[in-house]
């Protein structure tokens, strides 16, 4: 069954696949709000030469959780936010593998590993790509 997409750049159906890669998106975005809660939780109990870092770190889950929500929500009306989440998840992926056993970098590499694969699968089922196209008639 597919039902009506009036977002700009589709085919005009939402499709199963279509509906899957907004699913994974959606589970993203509430990963992403529980890191977010966890963070607040964190930043209440540590040092004060710590402080405004970990609520920078906490405010960025809370970005990152909303540009999920954002691709869920309209896959194909997002120019940019698909390329620009894939870079950054993808570099932390990196710096977790180059940093190896530091703390905290072994944990978060795997769950950026797993939004990049999350990312990319949804990307390809969601037609991520439509949202570069000009919705202007020539």
């Amino acid at each position: 069954m597919t039902t009506t997409d009036t977002t700009p750049g589709t085919r005009g159906t939402t499709s199963p696949r279509d509906l899957i890669g907004r699913g994974l998106l959606a589970v993203a975005a509430l990963a992403t709000v529980g890191a977010a809660i966890r963070g607040m939780v964190y930043v209440g109990r540590v040092a004060d030469d710590r402080i405004w870092i970990e609520n920078w770190r906490m405010t960025a889950f809370w970005l990152v959780a909303g540009l999920f929500a954002l691709l869920a929500w309209k896959p194909r009306a997002q120019r940019g936010v698909w390329e620009v989440l894939f870079a950054q998840k993808s570099v932390l992926v990196v710096i977790a593998v180059v940093l190896g056993d530091v703390p905290e970098a072994g944990e978060a590499g795997y769950v950026d590993f797993g939004l990049v694969v999350i990312l990319v699968a949804s990307y390809f089922l969601c037609r991520g790509w439509q949202g570069w196209r000009s919705t202007e008639k020539r």
